[in-house]
């Protein structure tokens, strides 16, 4: 089933591109410089999980443990 369609998966899918944005900017900021066009929105995904980074931890932890669980 596509992540469009299970809600679950598609949480999944939004907290891992937040979190591997938010890392590749810290590690090189270089590459989502433009905020613009399609690379704009890996960009927003980063100043997301820079500014709301104990809500993402919180997400993610919570995500983690439903999938072990569940």
């Amino acid at each position: 089933m596509s992540a469009l369609f299970n809600f679950h998966s598609f949480l999944t899918v939004v907290l891992s591109v937040i979190c591997t944005c938010t890392y590749l900017k810290m590690q090189f900021p270089t590459i989502l410089q433009q905020k613009t066009g399609f690379r704009g929105f890996f960009w927003k995904a980063a100043r997301i999980g820079e500014r709301l980074s104990p809500w993402v931890a919180v997400g993610c932890l919570t995500m983690g443990v439903s999938i072990i669980v569940f």
